[in-house]
């Protein structure tokens, strides 16, 4: 594999000033990104989101998910911070692209939970790899992150990688009627630790 920067740029933004920063990988041929605060080269226990792509949660804000809402949380508490760094990686669908996430929508609305929808269109649960994320972190120079995450595979495969992550930062999002199923799936069938999540709300609250 072969993870190369091709160039960065200033970009202000509503979390603050920050560097862009698009990366080619060799295997994927797809680019990926990293949103940089501060200085982070040689730094410890810096604070990094590794983010997987998600067009509907990220951009259109739907409410099946909790994507969107972690990926603003992260952009604004490391922008608070003053310092760290946002891995976008362009694995859409946990791993399986757009077509079959949204086959994978429809699934769930016949009564399929997340997890199943996705195994009986033949994919796994989740299908993502964090190889490319820990190359990027590495070009970046950082030396440890504090990862702002909820699924601790997440944390064990990038220390796989070679990348030391000091801690786990939780990232706290309140359910949606529309996405409380999807979030209970995700704790109870693929271990997220969601202990910090608030009740979802009740109809006609």
């Amino acid at each position: 594999m072969e993870v190369r920067l091709l160039t960065c740029a200033r970009i202000p933004t509503d979390a603050g000033e920050c560097r862009l920063c698009l990366y080619a990988n060799s295997d994927d041929d797809k680019e990926h990104l990293a949103i940089v605060w501060g200085d982070v080269k040689d730094q410890e226990q810096v604070l990094v989101r590794v983010h997987s792509e998600c067009f509907t949660g990220d951009v259109l804000g739907s409410r099946r998910c909790d994507c969107g809402p972690q990926l603003q949380q992260a952009m604004a508490l490391i922008a608070a911070e003053g310092r760290g760094a946002l891995v976008y990686l362009r694995q859409e669908g946990r791993g399986i692209g757009l077509l079959n996430k949204l086959r994978a929508y429809n699934l769930q609305d016949e009564g399929y939970d997340t997890v199943d929808a996705n195994l009986v269109l033949g994919h796994q649960a989740d299908e993502r790899d964090y190889s490319v994320a820990a190359h990027i972190l590495d070009d970046l120079g950082i030396r440890s992150v504090r990862l702002l995450t909820n699924n601790p595979h997440k944390i064990v495969r990038l220390r796989e990688l070679g990348t030391e992550v000091a801690e786990r930062v939780p990232l706290a999002i309140i359910p949606t009627a529309e996405n409380a199923r999807y979030l209970r799936t995700k704790a109870e069938r693929l271990n997220h630790l969601l202990d910090t999540i608030e009740s979802p709300p009740h109809d006609g609250d």
